[in-house]
């Protein structure tokens, strides 16, 4: 049902629409500062190198950000006409991409811990399980949550907007799918640390160069699983924040700080830090694949200065 209204009692609400654009762009430009920044490196280690899953997972969680803005461009946009089933389609194709993106993360993150877990099957079956029990829970709390969402189309004074009302325990729901998704990054980042500080120990007794280059990768795999982790705290934090009864329908300077920031942080969690996993472990074994080269190109050198010495003195 489409609401009509002048009265200036909806006034804030066309006001909070309007920042929420205005945190939309900024949350855009923050994505597309750092794809700018990354451009060169995702031409070399992603797009010139053999394709794989992680490849494109990457490119998926990498360019989703493309319709994803385009959709939320849509519900803050007030120049054009939405009718309810368009704002209840889009809303819904949005909370389900809240959803499927990170379980994209998730197997990326699989894969790291398969690989420092030196690809141990027991511990492959083990993350899958907990990552499909926790997913799948998800899906379906989300599912079962958009139900109690309804989307209507406003025209405020003269403004289109999509309105949506929250009905029932709506957001007991989705703070439930971040308390799962909070309980899968706490566990896989246990699983990280602990590996990690175990192989450090080992290493710390060989001495070796190889054991040198095996800490570098473990240390920068810590140090971009910590860096996403704490992202994610952050994120959710202000999501289970902004779902509290006293901020979800309000119009306040606060909440509209805090709506802002949570859009901000999920991009830079999602679509930054995210493809990052990747990008981090492929540019650390592109540079030790380029000093091994120039070890043994250093090699040959000294071994020919060597060989023709040697035949000098021999002559």
């Amino acid at each position: 049902m489409t609401i009509v209204s002048n009265d200036p009692s909806w006034w804030s609400v066309i006001n909070s629409n309007m920042i929420g654009s205005y945190w939309l762009v900024a949350a855009v430009v923050v994505v597309v500062y750092d794809w700018v920044l990354t451009l060169g490196q995702e031409i070399e280690l992603i797009w010139r190198q053999r394709w794989s899953v992680m490849t494109v997972l990457y490119l998926v969680v990498r360019y989703i950000r493309i319709p994803y803005s385009v959709i939320s461009a849509l519900q803050y946009t007030t120049s054009v006409s939405m009718t309810d089933g368009v704002s209840n389609i889009l809303n819904y194709v949005k909370n389900m991409t809240d959803v499927v993106v990170p379980t994209m993360l998730g197997a990326i993150m699989i894969s790291r811990l398969h690989a420092m877990y030196q690809r141990s099957r027991m511990m492959l079956i083990f993350l899958v399980i907990i990552f499909l029990v926790v997913n799948i829970a998800c899906i379906v709390i989300t599912a079962i949550g958009l139900d109690y969402i309804v989307g209507e189309e406003g025209i405020l004074s003269g403004v289109y907007m999509c309105n949506y009302e929250f009905e029932g325990d709506v957001q007991l729901l989705f703070a439930m799918t971040w308390m799962l998704d909070t309980a899968w990054e706490v566990l896989a980042l246990c699983l990280s640390m602990w590996i990690a500080v175990k192989h450090f120990r080992d290493l710390r007794r060989l001495g070796s160069s190889t054991g040198s280059k095996i800490e570098d990768c473990f240390r920068v795999l810590i140090e971009s699983h910590v860096l996403y982790f704490a992202s994610f705290v952050g994120v959710s934090c202000l999501q289970l924040a902004s779902m509290t009864p006293e901020l979800l329908n309000s119009q306040s300077v606060e909440a509209e700080i805090l709506d802002g920031a949570s859009q901000i942080f999920f991009g830079v969690q999602i679509f930054v830090l995210g493809p990052r996993l990747i990008l981090s472990v492929r540019e650390y074994y592109a540079k030790l694949l380029a000093r091994s080269d120039a070890e043994t190109s250093m090699n040959s050198i000294v071994f020919q200065e060597r060989t023709h010495v040697s035949t000098s003195s021999t002559v």
